[in-house]
């Protein structure tokens, strides 16, 4: 993989005073103006606004059914239409859908199920394409987006309670085992949407169940609860070959990635393989559920706070500082104005962040790969105006300056204090009594885990969790997912990483990578400029649902196997940074994030369901061009969140990996994500350079105080933390490539003793070695002691023994 942050366009030329070069210098602005100027710049501009956006488990249901279809398979919602109703008037007459009683809806999906087992492809096509109809909504007889999407959830709950389900996934193997579609596809020099037409029915109407039968509403009647249960326990437990159906799509995804399948819908196999972990699993608000079931569980206190609900009350902060409207020669006043003045207000104003005016000259311009960030030192004046612009973001109480107008009402609202309540690791614990019994004792326990007098109450809660005896595993719907992808994993992530390095907008076309595109070409690609522009869109956006799925689907992954088991979450870490993952995420943020999260590859009158009940109007390239009046795109906020909180996962307390973020420069190209005023984004990306700050030098910090000042607000603090100094003991590097390896061999040996256990008595390798089959523990009856010596003689010693027979055989 090439390194994402290679060398590219340095910083631009300055003269004496680190103003940009020019011939010209038009005179500077009054210090007043220019700080107005820069205040409502650091407060929101046109460039940069606050974004409302609200982070959960997935975006709307509409949009979710939505992203399902591409631009290209709009024409296919008239066919299916049409073979409903060609089917549907052969068996009711003079009725319809919506017209007929429960029980006549029952019978007639019976009869669709009975008219699917036909040996004919055709025939079975098209009554396959007669239950997508219905699990469409049967557009054809409503009149809003609303009913659509009612009709939509209606039908799929009839059609999972008779069976629907079953018979689609059975056709689902089928396809997948079909090896003449395999190598006709393998062997057409293009492959266009038209390769795909099976898959995309069956699989679409396998999503719409899972995505309209997951989604829980207050209205559902207790009918649709049960049937929510059993179809999650399906999906779970025992389904074709005894394994979980998310199984059956990750080697959907394994078997496109090596080229042997390349017809493959990708995009809906994502999407459905993240729905189906979604449900399965559950989401964010189960996960902490579960968090506090197991600490009450194992006897810890309860947790303090929800994260996401923590960040949702932080507001974002302002990015670091840099001008737009105004140049940085504008605002150097003569030098006659700075003798003696080093404190001038108008001098603050004249050096910023070079790295940041040089990137947001133009915000939506494509930006060169970031280099090695290095930034003027700060003079005492610039600490002091960041010192003031900080104090604005820091507690909405304190008074403010006199010179300033009084804060809005808005800001009181915020909770006084940081937000987050601190922690503490055991290592951190132990490590300070260690030096404190040195210190004031003059010795310590060793390796003692019994000793508990004068150990604190967290130590003690510790051993006895350590201590509660073997384990007991349970059955769980993660756990069973794990035994099933543990001998296949690193193939999975190394396939789930290919196609997100593909879908990357940063990622170069290459002639032997992987075609992500193949469901969303035509068969015949576009000759009019107006729809080169809506194919071109239809690609983008296909891209972002691609990443989106994935950075969700790894995200629920690691955090439903760390609190199933940690050396679960360890394993599937490694082989993450095993396969690059954290060169290939900062290769992804090596780009304009804020034009990415506003990018508007969406034509929405071409969105299901708008698209199945309004005509089409007349496109143009203008209304293309204009996209819709969204301040951001939903998705692309998601998937850029998810991301940051993937590496955050991989790095977090590993040093070596953390050393991969500095070694690939990550520092630039992550404070460039500050730009974007979201609060949860600014969080991920605060947590990921506070771990580096210990490795960037004290000119990097002295350079970057505003930066280290958003962290001290909004990151969690911790015990014996000295993250701005460069102090922690165990930044060692020699113990870098130990540490990982000494987790490799840990991971290994957990996945050894707990699932390479032989199934089978009868296959199972003969122990031959004397010393340990007589060193093996038996267990004998309760009784065996008073009846030993008779089995001894009978057993034993009245039992003839041939030794040179025994001698021969052996």
């Amino acid at each position: 993989m090439e390194d994402p942050a290679a060398p590219g366009a340095g910083n631009p030329p300055t003269n004496g005073n680190g103003n940009g070069g020019g011939k010209g210098k038009p005179a500077a602005p009054k210090g007043r103006e220019a700080f107005r100027s820069q205040r409502r710049e650091s407060e929101g501009s046109v460039d940069c606004p606050t974004l409302e956006f609200e982070y959960g488990d997935a975006d709307g249901h509409a949009a979710e059914l939505s992203e399902l279809y591409s631009y290209t398979e709009n024409p296919e919602f008239t066919t299916n239409r049409r073979c409903f109703e060609e089917d549907f008037k052969t068996q009711v007459q003079g009725e319809e859908w919506l017209e007929l009683e429960e029980d006549a809806q029952k019978a007639y999906v019976m009869g669709l199920l009975d008219r699917l087992e036909v040996v004919s492809r055709e025939r079975r096509l098209k009554v396959a394409r007669a239950v997508l109809y219905l699990a469409q909504g049967t557009f054809g007889e409503c009149d809003s987006e609303v009913d659509v999407l009612h009709w939509s959830r209606y039908n799929c709950f009839l059609l999972y309670q008779m069976g629907t389900f079953s018979a689609f996934l059975e056709l689902l193997h089928m396809e997948i085992d079909n090896s003449q579609a395999c190598s006709s596809a393998l062997r057409k020099p293009a492959i266009s949407i038209a390769d795909s037409t099976e898959l995309r029915v069956l699989l679409s109407v396998l999503y719409l169940m899972v995505e309209n039968i997951r989604l829980e509403r207050e209205t559902d009647s207790c009918g649709w609860r049960t049937a929510r249960e059993t179809f999650r326990t399906e999906l779970s437990f025992s389904t074709h070959n005894q394994e979980p159906f998310a199984l059956l799509l990750f080697s959907m995804v394994t078997k496109f990635c090596s080229g042997l399948a390349p017809h493959f819908p990708i995009k809906k196999v994502l999407l459905l393989l993240w729905k189906v972990v979604m449900f399965t699993l559950g989401g964010f608000e189960h996960l902490q559920a579960l968090k506090v079931q197991k600490r009450a569980e194992l006897g810890l206190p309860p947790l303090a706070e929800d994260s996401i609900q923590v960040v949702k009350s932080m507001r974002a902060a302002s990015p670091p500082s840099y001008t737009l409207d105004l140049g940085e020669s504008q605002l150097a006043p003569p030098p006659s104005k700075l003798r003696g003045r080093r404190g001038s207000r108008r001098q603050l104003l004249t050096k910023q962040d070079s790295l940041d005016i040089y990137n947001e000259r133009d915000l939506f311009k494509t930006e060169e790969p970031a280099t090695e960030e290095e930034e003027e030192p700060a003079s005492d004046g610039e600490r002091t105006l960041d010192g003031e612009l900080d104090l604005l973001e820091q507690d909405p109480l304190v008074p403010p300056p006199p010179s300033q107008a009084p804060l809005s009402a808005e800001r009181v609202a915020f909770p006084k204090g940081l937000p987050w309540a601190p922690k503490v690791r055991q290592k951190d614990i132990e490590h300070f009594l260690e030096m404190s019994r040195n210190k004031f004792i003059g010795f310590t326990l060793g390796q003692d885990t019994d000793t508990l007098v004068g150990l604190p109450r967290p130590i003690h809660e510790s051993v006895k969790t350590l201590k509660q005896g073997e384990e007991v595993v349970p059955e769980t719907p993660c756990e069973i997912l794990y035994q099933g992808m543990l001998y296949s994993l690193p193939q999975y992530m190394i396939a789930l990483l290919k196609i997100l390095l593909a879908a990357a907008p940063t990622s170069k076309a290459k002639t032997d990578s992987i075609n992500i595109l193949a469901d969303v070409l035509p068969e015949e690609m576009p000759i009019t400029v107006l729809q080169s522009m809506k194919l071109g869109i239809d690609v983008n956006r296909h891209k972002e649902i691609i990443v989106k799925s994935i950075s969700a689907l790894l995200l629920l992954l690691l955090k439903h196997f760390k609190l199933n088991h940690i050396y679960q979450f360890e394993y599937v870490s490694q082989h993450l940074v095993f396969a690059n993952c954290i060169p290939l995420i900062l290769k992804f943020f090596n780009q304009n994030i804020l034009s990415y999260i506003t990018a508007k590859n969406g034509i929405s009158v071409l969105d299901y369901p708008c698209c199945t009940i309004q005509d089409l109007p007349e496109l143009t390239t203008e209304s293309l061009e204009a996209g819709d009046n969204n301040q951001f795109c939903w998705r692309n906020l998601f998937s850029c969140i998810n991301l940051l909180r993937l590496l955050n996962k991989l790095t977090k307390w590993k040093h070596s990996r953390t050393m991969m973020l500095v070694v690939f420069k990550s520092a630039p190209i992550l404070k460039r994500a500050l730009k974007v005023k979201q609060a949860m984004l600014q969080l991920y990306v605060l947590k990921l350079l506070k771990i580096q700050t210990k490795y960037l030098g004290r000119q990097w910090r002295k350079s970057n105080m505003k930066t280290m000042s958003a962290i001290y607000q909004k990151v969690r603090h911790r015990m014996n933390d000295d993250w701005a100094y460069g102090n922690d003991i165990d930044a060692r590097p020699w113990d870098f490539q130990a540490e990982e390896c000494t987790l490799r061999a840990n991971i290994e040996a957990f996945n050894s003793r707990r699932y390479d256990r032989p199934q089978d008595s009868e296959f199972s390798p003969v122990d031959n070695c004397l010393q340990s089959v007589l060193g093996q523990r038996l267990d004998l009856p309760e009784d065996f002691h008073y009846s030993y010596e008779l089995w001894l003689e009978r057993e034993v010693f009245s039992q003839p023994i041939c030794w040179e027979e025994l001698l021969q055989n052996h």
